[in-house]
Parts: C-alpha cells; sequence; structure tokens
C-alpha cells in the first residue's frame, strides 16, 4: 500500500545548513509495520507497509551503512 502527497508547485531550493532534508519511521499499529518516509524539500510523504522480517533486519543495515560511511 503506497500513499504520496507531493506539492509539485514547490521548488527545490538549497537547504540551509542544519535545515532537516529527510527522515524515516518504522511504527508498529495493530499488528502492522508501516515505513513512513518524509521529504522535506518537496513537501512529500510516502507510506509503506513492511514486513516484521525487513524491520528485524534493519539494525543489520543500519550497521552497514554507518560502516560504509565511516
Amino acid at each position: 500500500m503506497e500513499k504520496a502527497v507531493t506539492d509539485e508547485a514547490t521548488a527545490a531550493a538549497d537547504p540551509t545548513p542544519e535545515e532537516l532534508l529527510y527522515s524515516a519511521e518504522v511504527r508498529h499499529v495493530n499488528g502492522k509495520c508501516t515505513l513512513t518516509i518524509s521529504d522535506h524539500l518537496h513537501d512529500a510523504v510516502e507510506i509503506y507497509e513492511v514486513p516484521r522480517a525487513a524491520v528485524k533486519k534493519l539494525p543489520f543495515y543500519l550497521s552497514m551503512l554507518r560502516n560504509k560511511l565511516s
């Protein structure tokens, strides 16, 4: 299930040094896990239902990302 809210009229400007660009949240409600991705530059939000098994693997993938960025 995907829901997207976008405002095409919003132009992408250069972000300020402290501006939040993107954020992601994983929530568990009523036995289902949802991933919400917010694009703060374009005022867009995408929501996906994700399998619980994928949520359990997130710490592993975040660790890989941290190692790659270090």
